[in-house]
């Protein structure tokens, strides 16, 4: 039996929080993808809201079976990135203990998520996906009990319309009741009630709608003149529509355990097609297991940062290879059911997943001073110092076209100014010579003032004459 030491303490709880944070997380964001179209489902199909809170409870094994891989790649990645940022790692080299020595706690979380993963992927998930069908099914059937919209018509039965005005307490007191009914017979039943309310009968088949306060109206072929009758109180009987069962368990992948995919996978007596699926399913749910225990190994690789930086290239890079993992296990089983070799597209892409983790922990426990990371990084790097130099010749380039733009439109403006004539155009031609003689905006300003003094001296002189 393994004896867990102080520094295995240490690093298991500096794993908790992370590991059972990320869970609560991931989980929530998975649901709440769902949660908002079960509503729209759910309304839309008249039902009570719990339905959603059960439909839900019932997706969460699918959800968690995803969300465990995550939350523990996360855990160990942040935990190792923890001891790196504290100085903490070094000191651990240091007295001796390598990567090797600290692959004892995460592992052992492994083997635990394992066990939980192989119950939940394997079990509890068939039996909550057909629960959540089944759901699905009674809601969409109206054996849950639809919900009357206010102002709208409901049917409620086979022949009956109701419409209500308001409710009170929770539905259980209608408001402004009007209601039409017939039977077989061809006779019609038009009431209208100021309020009413649903009672049970010994049939489950039979609801017992009472009226209040209001009128009924009959006609038929047999009932001459039509039948008005004023009451206080009147029970009319409303036939039910009968409820289809539902199916059992079928022998779809979604709805079958891990030992049944087992058995149909190898039997004969099903299809080929239903092999085929059955075996891709069995070997994608057994790949989603058995990555929890390659993730210790990338997990360490990717938590290691450089000296004297707070990168956390690592968990990006870890939670990327672990996402398109997923997508092409779940690719090889559409693959295997469409007729190809499961070991090619299921444990292909999972061979090289575990090889390139245990080769960057290689490099990590192995090399001297090795960093996994150290090609990404320089990558990374580079790519920084490029970004930089494509946004200095970028600006560069815009502040050579404003200064050339500038200048077309000054050329515009002195050739546009030579057309008025007179003083105004010697005035711009004078500026622009001592402009293009490097005079400073002091000495334009003063030539400003000199000419507007020159022609109010003209202008002066130039009185006495005109009068």
């Amino acid at each position: 039996m393994v004896q867990l030491t102080r520094l295995d303490r240490y690093v298991a709880r500096l794993m908790i929080v992370p590991l059972f944070a990320s869970l609560t997380v991931a989980a929530m964001l998975l649901l709440l993808e769902r949660m908002l179209s079960l509503f729209n489902f759910v309304i839309n199909k008249g039902g009570p809201v719990d339905v959603v809170w059960r439909m839900l409870a019932n997706l969460m094994p699918e959800q968690l079976g995803f969300a465990i891989p995550v939350s523990l790649l996360l855990a160990v990645t942040l935990t190792v990135r923890r001891l790196t940022l504290g100085a903490e790692w070094d000191a651990l080299q240091a007295a001796g203990f390598s990567a090797w020595r600290l692959l004892r706690a995460p592992v052992l979380f492994a083997v635990l998520l394992a066990l939980v993963s192989t119950w939940l992927i394997g079990f509890q998930q068939p039996y909550s996906r057909y629960a959540y069908a089944r759901l699905k099914f009674e809601l969409q059937s109206g054996a849950l009990g639809a919900s009357i919209k206010v102002g709208e018509f409901a049917r409620v039965g086979e022949r009956s319309v109701l419409r209500v005005e308001a409710s009170r307490e929770q539905g259980r007191q209608l408001e402004g009741v009007f209601l039409h009914s017939s039977d077989r017979h061809g006779r019609d039943l038009a009431v209208s009630a100021r309020w009413a309310s649903f009672l049970r009968t010994d049939d489950p088949d039979i609801l017992l709608l009472r009226l209040h306060e209001g009128t009924l109206i009959q006609t038929g072929p047999q009932v001459a003149p039509p039948r008005v009758l004023t009451f206080s109180v009147h029970d009319i009987p409303i036939d039910l529509p009968r409820i289809e069962a539902f199916r059992q368990r079928s022998d779809t992948r979604m709805e079958v355990t891990l030992p049944e995919l087992w058995r149909i996978a190898g039997d004969a007596r099903h299809p080929e097609a239903v092999q085929r699926q059955a075996r891709g399913t069995l070997h994608r749910r057994l790949a989603q297991i058995a990555v929890l225990f390659v993730l210790p190994f990338l997990g360490i690789a990717m938590g290691p940062t450089p000296k004297r930086q707070a990168s956390a290239l690592g968990v990006y890079l870890g939670i990327g290879l672990l996402l398109l993992l997923n997508e092409l296990i779940k690719s090889g089983e559409r693959a295997t059911a469409a007729g190809a070799d499961v070991a090619l597209v299921v444990w292909g892409p999972f061979l090289l997943f575990a090889t390139l983790s245990v080769g960057l922990f290689l490099v990590l426990a192995e090399k001297a001073g090795g960093q996994p990371l150290a090609p990404f990084h320089l990558t990374g790097r580079k790519l920084v110092v490029l970004g930089r130099w494509l946004g200095r010749r970028l600006r560069w380039h815009r502040l050579v076209g404003r200064h050339v733009g500038d200048n077309v439109q000054g050329k515009r403006q002195r050739a546009g100014g030579g057309q008025h004539g007179g003083d105004v155009g010697l005035r711009h031609v004078h500026q622009a010579a001592r402009r293009d003689a490097g005079a400073s905006e002091g000495e334009i300003a003063t030539g400003q003032e000199g000419d507007a003094r020159h022609h109010h001296a003209q202008g002066d002189k130039a009185e006495p004459d005109s009068r």
